[in-house]
């Protein structure tokens, strides 16, 4: 069957089993997510060391930290837009070079003023690859287990984050805060493979007209899940879906997807709020307000991250049984609680804090991911690079503003007020996914976004 139009291509995608190339695939685009976690939250790591080595004090520790997200904003909306315009693996391929070289260049600064404009720069890629990466992943996927192919490939941006922490807490003792920002250039070499390994989205080619491309791609697909000895089952009728010249920005607010829009915007941005400026925070405070040594305090971040990536992991396989709005209601819960417990109860001692912050670590972390999946899902292809991008540009926004709030609220108010704070945004996550967002578990993207 060859595809002469969209409908069929999109019809061939998702009666193709899940075999080794979509294995190979979600692991070297995972790869690449893997390094951007990894980068993301480099700072956290090598911050405890450059507050006593540079002097900063606690207002331009919060600036610094947002530095590389307001970077990573700006770079979620280019690379959103690129990537609907010349397609995903381009747009990755660039995007992946520039923050790779961005982190090595964050290696050779020497004070503040030079680390911030870096890591600006350093976010730039960051804020572009994951969007795109999480659009073409979502593309390739079909409806049926939709949320455990995604999950499982995102679940590599919580092992990121936990190997940050990881190779945190034993590289930087003892070869300098320098050689973490060394190691996170290494996808610069994988963006000079990526193209040749992979294909560009069939779904996407196929949204641009370009059928014999698409057609060539998904035949690819069929005789290599033909030669691994699986059958290919026949196709389903696909909605049909009208071909548009253009996909202005603006129609992300027309009457079908203004509403979806704005319930993305707030459900990234109340889960990055709370979980970059939990993580992204605790070494320092174990360091400074506790007074643990340096070892101990980047231990204990380890181990609020690590309960994140259980959280991060295990959504993956209860998601296309709970369904996503059901589950985003659990875990906003799950996070506020005790969140709010440290507020009420004040925080007494590092291990009060480490215990309820990993908690809320691990709620919060499986609902970030979370949002990578449903964005991915509520937008047509046409628009689905910049709608994952627009909603990742309120993840960056709430990086940025949640770590500068931190700084202020101890400094006016004191510790205990961080966490009130932290816990009535993820209350306000939980009222809108349970009043606002749509159930998408188990349809068909173009049955949800024609």
């Amino acid at each position: 069957m060859n595809g002469n139009n969209a409908a069929e291509i999109v019809a061939r995608i998702e009666r193709l089993p899940v075999t080794g190339w979509h294995v190979k695939a979600r692991l070297i685009v995972g790869t690449a997510t893997f390094f951007d976690a990894y980068d993301s939250l480099t700072i956290a790591y090598v911050l405890p060391v450059l507050v006593g080595l540079w002097q900063i004090p606690p207002g331009e520790v919060g600036l610094l930290i947002s530095a590389g997200n307001a970077g990573q904003l700006l770079g979620a909306l280019c690379f959103g837009w690129v990537a609907d315009r010349i397609g995903r693996l381009r747009a990755l391929v660039l995007s992946i070079t520039l923050f790779a070289l961005g982190s090595l260049a964050c290696a050779f600064a020497t004070d503040y003023n030079s680390l911030f404009i870096l890591r600006t720069i350093e976010g730039i890629g960051l804020g572009g690859e994951v969007p795109v990466a999480a659009a073409y992943i979502g593309e390739m996927a079909k409806a049926r287990g939709r949320g455990m192919f995604f999950l499982l490939y995102e679940g590599i941006f919580g092992v990121g984050l936990f190997a940050a922490a990881l190779i945190g807490v034993w590289m930087v003792p003892r070869y300098g805060w320098q050689s973490m920002f060394v190691l996170g250039a290494v996808p610069a070499l994988l963006a000079l493979v990526l193209r040749r390994a992979l294909p560009e989205s069939a779904r996407w080619l196929a949204d641009k007209g370009r059928l014999a491309e698409a057609d060539k791609i998904v035949t690819d697909l069929e005789q290599d899940t033909i030669r691994r000895g699986k059958e290919l089952p026949p196709t389903l009728p696909i909605v049909e879906v009208a071909k548009r010249d253009r996909a202005p920005w603006s129609e992300l607010f027309t009457p079908l997807y203004r509403k979806r829009t704005i319930v993305a915007w707030l459900l990234w941005f109340c889960s990055y709020f709370v979980s970059y400026g939990i993580s992204s925070w605790l070494p320092t405070l174990y360091r400074t307000v506790f007074k643990l040594d340096l070892q101990t305090a980047l231990i204990y971040g380890l181990v609020t991250v690590t309960c994140g990536l259980v959280g991060t992991l295990g959504v993956a396989f209860i998601v296309d049984w709970t369904g996503r709005r059901l589950w985003f209601l659990i875990a906003y819960i799950g996070s506020a609680t005790p969140l709010l417990i440290l507020w009420y109860f004040g925080v007494s001692s590092a291990q009060m804090l480490l215990f309820w912050a990993s908690l809320a670590y691990f709620f919060t972390g499986s609902n970030s991911n979370l949002c990578y999946l449903y964005t991915a899902e509520i937008y047509p292809t046409r628009l689905r690079a910049r709608g994952t991008a627009t909603a990742t540009a309120w993840l960056r926004l709430g990086s940025t503003i949640g770590p500068g709030v931190v700084g202020y609220i101890i400094g006016s108010y004191g510790l205990d007020w961080v966490f009130c704070m932290f816990g009535c945004v993820a209350l306000i996550g939980a009222l809108v996914a349970a009043t606002s967002a749509i159930e998408t578990n188990g349809r068909v993207l173009e049955e949800v976004s024609p």
